[in-house]
C-alpha cells in the first residue's frame, strides 16, 4: 500500500524533524551500466559525509554483484538501454533481481533514469519508449509542496538536466513526485526508501560532457530536446541540481 496524503506529508516532516546525535556511517553502492555514466555528484556526496562508497561495472564479463547484505545504500545510474532488452543485455535479469533483494530488505535504493526504469519494472510496472525524447536543461513539476520539501528545492518547477527516450507506469503503491509536459511520471517515492528519478540532478561538469561525447543519441531539437551547444552553455543549473540531491539523499539517510 502507498501513503495517502496526510500519510506522506507527514513522512516529510519527520524527515525534517528527525535529530540524529550518532550519525550512522553507510555503506554505498552503485550499479554502473556503461564507462560514462557515474553517480557523479552523488560520489562526493558520499564521500564527504565519510561513507563508503564501491561500484560495480555490470557491463563487464565476469562481474560479481556484492552481497546486498553489504551496504546500506544501492544507487542505480543511468544508461542508453532499455530496461526490457533482457535479450540484449543478459545481466538485466540479474540485475533486477539483485535491485529487488534490496528493495525487500528495507535498504535505501535510489534509481536515476534507466536505474529509475529498472526499480519501476521491479516493482511490476511496465516500461516502454516515450512518444518524445527529452534532452537538456528542461523544467520538471513538482506533485505538491511535499514532494518539493523533499528535495528541498526553492522553485516547484526547477530546471533539471534529462536525457531519456523511455518511461514507465507509476508503481502501485508509489506515489507520484514529480512530471514534467510530456511525461507524466518523472519521479517516484515507494515506501520511504525507495526512488525512482527520471532526470540527473547528480550530473557534474564532468559528467554532462561525458554523456554528451560519448551519446551516439541524433538529437531533433525542439520543444523537449536541445543541442549539444546549448546545453554546454547552461551548465549555471548543475548547482541547483546537486543541492537538490543533496537534500534527498539527506532525508533518506535521516541526516
Amino acid at each position: 500500500m502507498g501513503f495517502n496524503t496526510y500519510e506522506f506529508k507527514h513522512f516529510v516532516l519527520l524527515m525534517f524533524k528527525k535529530n540524529v546525535t550518532m550519525e550512522k556511517v553507510y555503506s554505498v553502492h552503485c550499479i554502473q551500466h556503461v564507462p560514462y555514466e557515474g553517480a557523479g555528484y552523488i560520489e562526493k556526496w558520499a564521500k564527504d559525509k565519510g561513507y563508503t562508497f564501491s561500484v560495480s561495472n555490470i557491463y563487464e564479463e565476469g562481474m560479481q554483484l556484492p552481497l546486498v547484505s553489504d551496504f546500506e545504500m544501492l544507487i542505480v545510474m543511468g544508461g542508453p538501454m532499455g530496461a526490457y532488452e533482457e535479450d540484449v543485455y543478459p545481466w538485466l535479469k540479474r540485475e533486477k533481481k539483485f535491485v529487488q533483494e534490496a528493495i525487500a530488505l528495507g535498504k535505501i535504493v535510489v534509481g536515476i533514469c534507466l536505474g529509475s526504469q529498472i526499480i519501476a519494472n521491479v516493482l511490476g510496472a511496465s516500461v516502454y519508449p516515450h512518444k518524445e525524447k527529452e534532452i537538456g536543461w528542461l523544467p520538471i513539476s513538482f506533485a505538491n509542496k511535499a514532494a518539493q520539501s523533499l528535495f528541498g528545492s526553492k522553485d516547484i518547477s526547477p530546471i533539471v538536466f534529462q536525457w531519456h527516450g523511455d518511461t514507465f507506469d507509476l508503481p502501485h503503491g508509489a506515489n507520484l513526485l514529480a512530471s514534467s509536459e510530456i511525461c507524466a511520471n518523472q519521479a517516484f517515492l515507494y515506501k520511504e526508501t525507495v526512488v525512482g528519478l527520471q532526470f540527473h540532478l547528480e550530473v557534474t561538469e564532468k559528467s554532462c560532457t561525458d554523456i554528451l561525447d560519448n551519446s551516439q543519441e541524433n538529437i531533433i531539437e525542439g520543444k523537449s530536446a536541445q543541442s549539444r551547444e546549448f546545453i554546454r552553455a547552461n551548465t549555471h543549473n548543475i548547482p541547483e541540481c546537486n543541492r537538490m540531491i543533496t537534500n534527498l539523499l539527506n532525508k533518506l539517510t535521516g541526516i
